[in-house]
């Protein structure tokens, strides 16, 4: 599966979510690309064309989040509300 993330064009790092401070944070995986444009659009307008979405094979999640120090992901399944399911990796 074919997830989507939104990652800085500047520094390289990619978007997540925080649940407090102590943690790494959660990176936020979209299912489809105009799910992540849309987050974009309706959460950070100003900010949109510092920022990229690109494609994230499943199979590299596991790798990205040990690579990152990532506490887990974060599934937008609803980018206007957002509607967010946690989990986190062991």
């Amino acid at each position: 599966m074919i997830y989507y993330i939104i990652r800085s064009r500047s520094d390289g790092k990619y978007l997540t979510a925080r649940v407090d401070d102590d943690t790494s944070g959660y990176l936020l995986l979209f299912k489809e690309d105009f799910d992540a444009m849309s987050y974009l659009n309706a959460h950070a307008a100003d900010l949109a064309n510092r920022l990229t979405v690109e494609s994230l094979a499943s199979t590299q999640i596991g790798s990205l989040l040990k690579r990152w120090g990532f506490a887990g992901v974060g599934i937008v399944n609803d980018p206007l509300l957002p509607e967010i399911e946690f989990l986190q990796h062991i």
